[in-house]
């Protein structure tokens, strides 16, 4: 691993170990807010940010930091996607730690331009660290990997309906769902990339694509030698994020062969 991946990874460990794992299944009912309907957010959020925040801010002085709390309570943080900024999700996942169960986990990119060019994703309950640098390929605790499919006929997908319009989401229960074995989300991209690109599952869905959700992962699954890419092939940037629909696949074949069955919608 390079220095900075060293650096990255104590730090999402230093912060997991500090702010999440000791709240998890300790948290008190006033340490969850819903922002939104079936959007909460909790203490360990807020306070593994703030150290984030601060931390890569000391690492690279001068990077402005786009965080996923900072975002919700001031809007015009967003503007800084356009140019070299850090992209924090403290918490990928965070229905899913309020609610006592795995899985969740740290997402930090670094994007320059509205492209990410480096992103790390960390799993506080085992450890695993998946990182990826733009051109450098995809890593596992510091061992490269190869995308790869599960090998299975359906191939699995794993399709998120949360954010999907009445009509759409019905489009794709009727005329795409029937093509895969469908498998329970994790309501988690800190986990579902890594589903991607370790044979778990084939194929992903996704129709909200925020940053902080989705930079690191899809660096890392097209690093791997999947892909990851807009509904119609255009790369995923980090300032299009209020454009909905992205495709994540453990192959190139695979990607193609989703993508023209929504085309086809």
């Amino acid at each position: 691993m390079s220095a900075l991946d060293d650096e990255i990874r104590d730090l999402l460990r230093f912060a997991a170990e500090r702010a999440i794992l000791p709240r998890y299944r300790n948290l008190a009912d006033h340490h969850v807010i819903e922002k939104a309907k079936d959007d909460l957010v909790t203490v360990a959020d807020h306070e593994t940010e703030e150290f984030l925040t601060e931390a890569l801010t000391r690492l690279a002085p001068g990077v402005p930091v786009v965080g996923e709390e900072a975002a919700h309570a001031d809007a015009s943080v967003l503007e800084r996607l356009g140019g070299p900024c850090w992209i924090i999700d403290p918490l990928d996942g965070t229905h899913n730690f309020a609610h006592g169960s795995p899985p969740f986990g740290i997402i930090v990119a670094l994007a320059d331009g509205g492209e990410t060019v480096a992103g790390w994703i960390y799993d506080p309950l085992s450890g695993r660290f998946c990182h990826a640098a733009k051109g450098k390929g995809a890593f596992v605790d510091g061992e490269q990997v190869t995308a790869r499919t599960t090998g299975e006929t359906p191939p699995v997908a794993a399709i998120s309906l949360l954010f999907m319009a009445p009509a759409r989401r019905e489009q794709v229960k009727e005329h795409i769902a029937p093509h895969y074995r469908l498998v329970d989300i994790p309501r988690c991209a800190a986990e579902q990339y890594p589903r991607l690109a370790l044979g778990q599952n084939d194929v992903s869905i996704f129709e909200r694509t925020l940053p902080w959700d989705h930079a690191a992962g899809v660096l890392f699954l097209n690093e791997a030698g999947g892909k990851a890419a807009r509904n119609d092939g255009s790369p995923y940037r980090v300032d299009g994020h209020a454009r909905p629909g992205l495709i994540g696949a453990a192959s190139p074949a695979l990607w193609d062969e989703l993508a023209a069955r929504m085309e086809a919608l």
